[in-house]
Formats: structure tokens, sequence, C-alpha cells
């Protein structure tokens, strides 16, 4: 009896211990983080304003994977996916960039948006996928950046 009292305790005890381990899901986001940090890849959250035309909405705040850009360029764009393998501008215009539209091809159909400014390229999306998707991406931001 007093055994079964003390293993009863000790298991009301650590029980909660349990939760602080992380999921499967967020295991896997880590890893990915990791290895999109020994790429070269920059990664941050950042809050989002989604169009409203976009079939469904990406969360809010979205993991950014970033790169700064070389000097000398001054083109600035944004394009979101709006399904998979079309891509729109913010007036709802394909993309027709010969160069972007062949970098976006390798791109899976869970990134939501890619846009460069005169500073960095940022891609939004969900991570999910295989270390090879990363790779896709990585190759992507340093071609265009």
């Amino acid at each position: 009896m007093t055994v079964w009292l003390v293993v009863s305790i000790l298991a009301l005890i650590l029980s909660p211990l349990a939760w602080l381990r992380p999921s499967r899901k967020q295991s896997e986001q880590m890893s990915l983080r990791l290895e999109g940090r020994r790429m070269g890849l920059a990664m941050q959250l950042a809050p989002q304003q989604w169009p409203h035309w976009l079939q469904s909405e990406p969360p809010s705040p979205c993991p950014q994977y970033h790169r700064g850009r070389r000097k000398g360029r001054e083109d600035s764009w944004c394009y979101w996916q709006v399904s998979p393998g079309v891509w729109w501008n913010k007036w709802r215009e394909p993309c027709e960039e010969p160069r972007l539209a062949e970098c976006f091809a390798r791109l899976p159909a869970n990134v939501y948006k890619v846009e460069a400014d005169t500073r960095m390229i940022a891609l939004y999306w969900s991570e999910r996928g295989e270390k090879s998707v990363l790779q896709d991406i990585a190759h992507t931001l340093e071609t265009l950046a």
C-alpha cells in the first residue's frame, strides 16, 4: 500500500514535466531552423497583413527566412503564391519575369510570399517539408539576392 502511494505521488509530481517536452511539429521546425542557419539564412517570426484575395489566410506571425541583397540591386517586388505554381503581385497580375518565374518554380506549394527590397530578400513559408525543401529555398534566395 505504501509503495503504491509513493508511486502515485511521484507520478502526480512528475506528470507536468511531460508538458514541457516539445511536440513532433515543434521539433521538426527547430531542426529546419537550425539547418537554415547553417546554410546562412536568417529566420524570424514576422507579423503580416495578408491580402484578402488569398484562398486561405496564412498564419500571422509567419516564419520569414531572409538574406541580405548584394550591393547595386535597386529592384523591389512582392509576389504571393495563390495556388501551387501561380504567383501574383499586389495587383493580381501573374509573375511574367522569366528569372523570377524560374526561381519560383522550384519552391514548394507551402511558400506563401516572396518579397525583395533594396536591402534584403524574404520568403514566408509554413516550415513543413524535408531538408531538401530548405535547400531549394536557400538556392532561390541566393539566386535572387
